[in-house]
């Protein structure tokens, strides 16, 4: 061959793996201004309002919590109430207008403002909502007709895929942000059941209960947490929209959820565990014990017994087995495949509903906020799901914060799900326990408490706060 004909070869074989190569490449965007102007009349900005009841101290002091005089004067305290607004965002899915957003945005609202493409505002009633997943359905109280927006599949959106949001973040309506999916299936400790879709899109206060789209203007999640209280710093997290939907269907047909119930309180299978049984890897559910009646213990699950995979699903991890239980029809007979002296064995299991258990109520109760007024916050008793969800060592006890007043003295120091597991160096057991500490240390005078937390990152820090 000679030197032309090799030239020609050549460039011809670097041209073909050039257009081979364009053609297969994805276009990064020009930009979203047509897809924005065409979404943003089905993106709702929502505020709502609630009052607050307490009483004003008529002294120009306060006394200590644990005081005898405490207890003597606070019948001057003069009753009074507050009114508090909050801001969300949301989406129109059907032309009647129905409204998706999350749980938190319009909890124990008096009162819903919707505001349409920025413009008209109109007032909505809850139709339905769902603290375990924190999705919630609302209708506009209007005759005229929306411009609704579809769910997308979740599942097809891939790591890197371009996805743009748009919502109300402090209260500036309209804002549309973009990105890519960063991760998927993150658990961060915020609910029962947790696979969010992680974004780099600027998701900021207001953001909660907007949506997140894909390219085709498709709804794939709905943007409800992010990391850091300051505001975006690119880590973003939304519901996915396959499990949002389920919900959302089960919310407008029943005004209620219904999940299915195994009846089943599930460990980790540790390496150590997988090589005793003779598992050829750490996978499964351990379970660590069965409720009586319920339907694992009906079918003949036992203490001990791995699940492995749940109508025909695979059980990877501990964490799979509540997701793929929940979103089970309930009254379905499904077949479950447990590891037991070290061989696989099936159950067949008649599922029933978790909101009908008493393991429902007993999660209900649990997770009833109490205010501890001293520090100005509302906490509730950390749980096992809690410790199993966010992988925290086995024997801790706490409280997990859940609100903290702006004037509180731990306002800048501590976080909503933060976990406070001492104070003043003593264990914190139960509520009780965490209400004395604080009255003994009060009644001392102490200035400053020194707590010992888990922030939402898990990671364990003693802080020293000043109190006011």
């Amino acid at each position: 061959m000679n030197l032309n004909k090799f030239k020609f070869y050549f460039i011809n074989f670097i041209l073909i793996i050039f257009f081979s190569t364009s053609v297969s490449a994805k276009k990064v965007p020009d930009s979203f201004a047509d897809l924005a102007e065409k979404l943003m009349p089905s993106v709702v900005n929502i505020s709502t309002t609630q009052t607050i009841k307490g009483k004003v101290n008529p002294f120009p002091f306060e006394f200590p919590p644990g005081s005898p005089f405490e207890d003597l004067f606070k019948d001057f305290n003069s009753p009074t109430e507050r009114q508090i607004s909050s801001l969300g965002s949301g989406f129109i899915i059907d032309a009647k207008g129905i409204v998706i957003t999350n749980n938190h945005v319009i909890h124990n609202a008096e009162e819903i403002i919707v505001k349409v493409n920025g413009k008209k505002e109109f007032k909505a009633k809850v139709l339905g909502s769902d603290p375990l997943s924190d999705v919630a359905v609302i209708e506009i109280i209007s005759d005229d007709t929306f411009t609704p927006v579809k769910f997308g599949d979740s599942d097809k959106a891939r790591i890197g895929d371009w996805v743009i949001a748009i919502g109300n973040p402090f209260g500036f309506g309209g804002t549309v942000t973009s990105g890519i999916i960063s991760a998927r299936n993150r658990e961060i400790g915020l609910s029962r059941y947790e696979n969010y879709i992680q974004t780099d899109a600027s998701i900021n206060q207001g953001n909660s209960g907007g949506p997140l789209f894909n390219l085709k203007g498709e709804v794939i999640g709905i943007n409800t947490a992010i990391l850091g209280q300051s505001g975006s710093i690119g880590i973003g997290f939304a519901i996915p929209s396959n499990s949002a939907s389920l919900v959302v269907d089960q919310l407008l047909k029943y005004g209620e959820t219904k999940r299915g119930w195994l009846g089943v309180r599930i460990q980790e299978v540790t390496i150590e565990i997988a090589e005793v049984e003779q598992l050829d890897s750490p996978k499964g559910a351990l379970v660590a014990s069965v409720g009586d009646n319920s339907p694992a213990d009906k079918a003949g699950i036992k203490p001990g017994d791995i699940i492995l995979e749940f109508d025909g699903k695979d059980v990877d991890t501990m964490k799979t087995l509540p997701k793929i239980v929940a979103l089970t029809e309930v009254g379905k007979n499904v077949i479950v495949k447990v590891w037991r002296n070290k061989k696989i064995i099936s159950k067949k299991v008649l599922l029933g509903r978790l909101e009908s258990s008493k393991e429902f109520a007993s999660l209900k109760e649990k997770e009833a906020p109490t205010e501890i007024k001293s520090l100005k916050i509302s906490v509730r008793l950390l749980t096992e799901e809690d410790i199993n969800q966010r992988q925290l060592p086995s024997d801790i006890t706490g409280v997990v914060i859940t609100e903290i007043a702006s004037d509180s003295p731990v306002y800048n120091h501590l976080q909503v799900n933060d976990i406070i597991v001492e104070v003043q160096k003593t264990k914190i057991n139960n509520l009780n326990h965490l209400k004395d500490i604080l009255k003994k240390s009060f009644g001392k005078g102490e200035k400053t408490l020194l707590f010992a937390t888990y922030n939402n990152q898990n990671v364990r820090r003693y802080l020293g706060i000043k109190l006011n």
